[in-house]
C-alpha cells in the first residue's frame, strides 16, 4: 500500500517513480509531511518537541526492534529501511523539523532535505553526491522560507537556498527528485512576493520539462 501524499507537486513527481520503489518514495514524502503537520498544528512547542522526539527515536530503531503498530512506520520499515536505507538517515529528516528557525536551525532544515534526497536517491538506484544533497537542502530551505511568517528571516533562508548548487543536469533515474528541486530553484529565484501555488499548471509544465531535459 502506498502512503498518501497531500502536496500535489510531490504527487506528480511520484508518478514518474518506478513502481517497484514508489511505495518507498511515497513513505519518505509522507514522513516529511507528517512531521510538518506536527510542527504547524501543535500550539505548545514542548508538546511538538515530544512528538518529534518520539518519531526520531522510532525511525532510528526500525529493523532493530519490532516496528510499532503505526502504518507509516511500517511502510518506512518495509519499503525504505528494508531496501538498504539506514534509520539514522531518516532520523536526520526528523532532526530538521525539530530545529526552530529562531534558534538558528537553518542548517538542520537544509539537512532535512539533504537526508530525504539521499534516502530517495538510494531507492531510485542512484548516488546521492554533494550536488544532490545540495539540491535537497535548497528544496527544504525554500519550503521553510515560504512557511515562515517573519519576513526578514524568510529572506535570509531563501538567500541560503540560492547559494546551494544542485546537479547541472540530473541523471534520468533521479529526475523525480530533480523535478522538485527545479521548482524550488525557480521559487527561490522569483522570491517571496510571487505566488507559490502547488499543483498549478505552470508548475506541472516546469516539472514535465525537467523530466524531459534534466535541467
Amino acid at each position: 500500500m502506498t502512503a498518501e501524499i497531500a502536496d500535489p507537486d510531490r504527487r506528480l513527481a511520484l508518478l514518474y517513480v518506478p513502481l517497484a520503489v514508489r511505495p518507498g518514495i511515497a513513505a519518505l514524502f509522507a514522513l516529511d509531511e507528517r512531521l510538518g503537520r506536527i510542527v504547524a498544528g501543535t500550539r505548545e512547542p514542548m508538546l511538538a518537541a515530544i512528538r518529534l522526539a518520539w518519531w526520531r527515536e522510532a525511525v532510528e530503531r526500525l529493523r532493530r526492534e519490532r516496528t510499532p503498530d503505526e502504518p507509516l512506520l511500517q511502510a518506512l520499515a518495509d519499503a525504505v529501511v528494508a531496501h538498504g536505507v539506514d534509520g539514522t538517515v531518516l532520523a536526520r529528516i526528523v532532526e530538521g523539523r525539530e530545529a526552530l528557525p529562531q534558534d538558528a536551525g537553518v542548517e538542520a532544515h537544509g539537512g532535512r532535505g539533504a537526508a530525504l534526497f539521499e534516502a530517495a536517491a538510494m531507492l531510485l538506484g542512484g548516488e546521492s553526491d554533494a550536488a544532490v544533497a545540495n539540491a535537497g537542502a535548497a528544496w527544504a530551505l525554500v519550503d521553510l522560507a515560504f512557511h515562515d511568517s517573519v519576513r526578514s528571516r524568510a529572506e535570509e533562508v531563501l538567500a541560503a537556498a540560492r547559494s546551494l548548487r544542485g546537479p547541472a543536469r540530473w541523471p534520468r533515474r533521479l529526475r523525480p527528485l530533480g523535478m522538485l528541486a527545479a521548482l524550488a530553484r525557480d521559487d527561490a529565484a522569483k522570491g517571496l512576493d510571487v505566488a507559490r501555488v502547488p499543483g498549478s499548471a505552470p508548475r506541472a509544465a516546469r516539472m514535465i520539462a525537467h523530466r524531459l531535459f534534466g535541467r
